[in-house]
């Protein structure tokens, strides 16, 4: 009897451990959301060997300092980061990609922080960002940045797809191929811009305050990468344009400049116009070709707001005349450079005020091929100015003319007797800018306009047909770049203030 009640009083203990183990809570473990669980076993793998390595290897020391370490990865900041992501992976009605999650959370931050020049690129994107620095890459050939949400043309690259087709610095571009890029990154929008050689890519820009919305459909090329363009004449002055600053660029002017010292070089007009910066490293080298020796090129400031001066240093000096050339399509290192004479008393700016780029940027390159990009600080000019979003203010302000502002006429649309279109209206302007009588200049192709475009065909050597499409096309707009070229007023003021410093000496 005894025996019997002892099994059945075991019995009963055994139920109630069970009831008790069933309405015990949940171990911790259990409680932990997946990705907190993923990070635990990836930390303790992490300690477990990461401690027992440096033990061996180090001592007791580093073993703390690993431990340390490895706490940062629970950082109360990022809780909330933690928590929504996996609510997300739990909860959203279809399943999250991790990768795409991660990368958002990543370009987000970037975005947050309301800086058009610091940028999270995937590795697709970083792969297009790094081609920039090679010798050439597949594209239209323009500098553009995001600006209040709008993607702007910095300025088109010399002899460029873009600089053909009329492209010019503060283009909003609004459409790609009739997709919409407000609101996206400069690098996202290169996506979209950039593609494979000799494919077309139809861009539809706003120039200005106009109204009306410009289609240009441009022809993609292979972009080299030159930078720099040289020639000297009868006259001794040396023209000499730089276009972007990459590796080759100092390198590159040295060896123009000695080549032009060998003929007799007297002078200098150096061209920054549309150019869009580069390698800062590659603007002070050049710089130091010209600044004495001590006196300040630039001044960084960072974060603690201490600034540092990077003075000029020892090496050939070239101490003549010289006239420095700017628009507002000169950016960064091209204003660095510019301000860098202009404040040492070296030089004279002509031209327009600049883009105004005042920041100094660093790329850390991710070892899954992405990049980050960021601001690290802001450049002053020698005397301490900051020219971000105002620009460097010429010593002469010299205006482009109005017909250099005519927009591309797309060679594969016909213009002829009848046709009303505001395109008609720039064709027209630009046949009576290179001299032929039009008539009344609007949006009717009408008789005087056959007329017109006959006349010029029987000067250019082409079929007479009275129609602008083709060959016509691109003869009138290689006219009037040849016009601009040669009326150009920034080098023609340059070279009158060349001439008044050189009557001026001999006096």
């Amino acid at each position: 009897m005894d025996e019997q009640n002892q099994k059945e009083q075991n019995h009963l203990e055994n139920d109630r451990e069970k009831e008790e183990q069933q309405n015990k809570p949940a171990k911790n473990y259990i409680q932990i959301k997946p990705f907190t669980l993923i990070m635990v076993m990836f930390i303790t793998i992490l300690l477990t060997a990461g401690l027992t390595i440096f033990a061996l290897t180090f001592g007791d020391k580093k073993v703390v300092e690993v431990v340390e370490t490895v706490k940062q990865v629970d950082r109360e900041e990022f809780k909330q980061l933690y928590e929504a992501y996996d609510e997300l992976k739990e909860k959203y009605y279809i399943e999250v990609d991790d990768d795409t999650i991660i990368h958002g959370a990543i370009n987000g931050m970037f975005d947050a922080l309301g800086d058009p020049y610091s940028d999270y690129m995937n590795k697709e994107e970083a792969a297009q960002f790094n081609s920039d620095l090679s010798s050439s890459f597949e594209g239209i050939g323009a500098e553009i940045q995001e600006r209040n949400g709008n993607i702007v043309v910095v300025s088109p690259i010399k002899n460029s797809p873009a600089e053909k087709a009329g492209i010019l610095p503060e283009d909003v571009i609004l459409l790609v191929d009739g997709e919409s890029i407000q609101g996206m990154s400069a690098t996202e929008a290169v996506l979209l811009i950039r593609g494979e050689k000799n494919t077309p890519v139809t861009l539809t820009i706003q120039r200005g305050e106009s109204d009306n919305l410009q289609e240009i459909t441009i022809i993609r090329d292979e972009i080299p990468i030159e930078t720099v363009y040289g020639e000297m004449g009868e006259d001794k002055i040396a023209h000499i344009q730089l276009t972007s600053f990459s590796e080759k660029t100092f390198a590159d002017m040295k060896a123009l400049l000695e080549q032009f010292e060998k003929e007799g070089m007297e002078s200098i007009i150096l061209d920054l116009r549309q150019n869009p910066g580069g390698y800062l490293t590659s603007a002070l080298d050049i710089a130091n070709l010209f600044i004495e020796k001590g006196k300040p090129v630039v001044q960084v400031q960072g974060r603690d707001e201490k600034t540092e001066q990077i003075l000029a240093e020892g090496g050939k000096k070239y101490d003549l005349p010289m006239v420095v050339l700017i628009d507002n399509g000169s950016a960064s290192s091209s204003e660095i450079l510019a301000g860098a004479l202009s404040e040492s008393g070296k030089a004279k700016l002509v031209g327009l005020k600049t883009f105004g780029k005042g920041t100094v940027q660093t790329v850390s390159y991710q070892p899954d091929g992405s990049n980050l990009k960021y601001t690290t600080g802001k450049w002053l000019t020698p005397n301490g100015n900051w020219v971000n979003e105002k620009g460097i203010t010429p010593d002469f302000e010299v205006q482009y003319p109005e017909y250099a502002k005519l927009t591309f006429i797309d060679p594969n649309s016909e213009l002829k007797e009848g046709t009303m279109s505001t395109t008609v209206n720039n064709a027209e302007k630009m046949l009576e800018v290179l001299g032929y009588n039009v008539g009344t200049v609007d949006n009717e192709f009408d008789e005087s306009t056959t007329t017109a475009v006959e006349q010029f065909q029987a000067d250019h050597n082409l079929e007479q047909t009275g129609t602008i499409v083709g060959d016509t096309t691109y003869a009138i707009m290689d006219a009037l770049r040849q016009k601009i070229k040669d009326e150009d007023p920034h080098i023609l003021k340059a070279l009158e203030l060349l001439a008044e410093e050189t009557a001026n000496e001999n006096e």
